[in-house]
C-alpha cells in the first residue's frame, strides 16, 4: 500500500513516514504513563460495587474518561489559556485520593455511600477529567496539529484504561496495601500538575527546592491523614 497516500487521506500530506510514526510511537509511550493512573482510579472507584457491576462500572467509565477527552481535545487551545486549570485539577485529584483512600470496604466514606454504580461513574469521570489533562495536552503535543493521530490516541488509551483498570482491581483485592500505592500515584499526579501551574511558577522559583517539599507535605497530608482515617475506623469496627 502507498503509504503517502495513507497519510494523504488522513490529511497529513505533507509527513513523511518517519514523521508518523515517531509522534505515533511518543503518543503509545504518553498513553503508558499517563493512562495507567487512570486505570488505577477507575479500579479504586469499582472495587466498592458488587462483583456483577465492577465491569460495567469499568466499561462506562472508561467511555465516559473517553467522551470528556474528546470535548477537552477539541477545545485543547482554549482549555491551555484557562488561567490555574492545573493548580484547580490538582487539588480536586488530592480530595479525590484522599476520598478513595478512606472509602471503607463498605463502601462509605465520611458517611457518603459509594456502593452505586451511579456514585462510582460520577467518581471515576470526574477524577479521569481532572486527570486527563495532562494526557490530552501531552497527546495534542506530539500529535504536532494532527487531528488523526489525536484521534488514533485516544483509540489506543481505551484499550490500555480498560485492562489496567481490571488488573489493578485484582491486585486490590489480593493485595490491599495496593490502595494506598495507588492512592500515591494520584497524589503524585496531583502535586504534579500543581507545581507545573505557570500562575504558580514565580512562588515555586522564589525559594530552591520549593516545589520538592511540596510533594512531600502533598504525600502526608492525603496519605497520612487516609492512613489515621482508616486506622481509627477500624479500631472503631473492634470496639463495637
Amino acid at each position: 500500500m502507498d503509504f503517502s497516500g495513507l497519510l494523504s487521506m488522513l490529511g497529513m500530506a505533507d509527513w513523511n513516514a518517519g514523521a508518523f510514526f515517531t509522534a505515533l510511537a511518543a503518543i503509545i509511550v504518553i498513553d503508558l504513563v499517563l493512562a495507567g493512573d487512570n486505570a488505577i482510579v477507575i479500579a479504586m472507584a469499582a472495587r466498592s460495587l458488587p462483583d456483577h457491576l465492577r465491569r460495567k462500572a469499568i466499561l462506562w467509565g472508561t467511555a465516559g474518561a473517553v467522551v470528556m477527552r474528546v470535548l477537552m481535545t477539541i477545545g485543547v487551545v482554549w482549555l491551555l489559556k484557562i488561567p490555574g486549570l492545573l493548580l484547580v485539577g490538582g487539588v480536586a485529584l488530592l480530595w479525590i485520593a484522599y476520598r478513595l483512600l478512606t472509602q471503607s470496604d463498605s463502601g462509605e466514606a465520611h458517611g457518603i455511600k459509594a456502593t452505586t454504580m451511579a456514585a462510582a461513574l460520577k467518581t471515576i469521570i470526574i477524577a479521569d477529567t481532572v486527570m486527563g489533562i495532562d494526557n490530552v495536552l501531552g497527546v495534542a503535543g506530539a500529535a504536532k496539529g494532527s487531528m488523526a493521530l489525536v484521534i488514533i490516541g485516544l483509540l489506543i488509551s481505551v484499550p490500555i484504561m480498560v485492562w489496567g483498570s481490571t488488573l489493578a482491581l485484582k491486585l486490590i483485592e489480593r493485595f490491599p496495601l495496593t490502595i494506598f500505592i495507588g492512592a500515591a500515584i494520584l497524589v503524585y499526579t496531583a502535586m504534579h500538575m500543581i507545581v507545573t501551574e505557570p500562575v504558580l511558577r514565580p512562588f515555586w522559583d522564589s525559594l530552591p527546592g520549593l516545589n520538592y517539599a511540596a510533594y512531600v507535605l502533598g504525600f502526608v497530608v492525603v496519605l497520612g491523614g487516609g492512613w489515621l482515617v482508616s486506622r481509627r475506623r477500624d479500631s472503631a469496627k473492634v470496639t463495637q
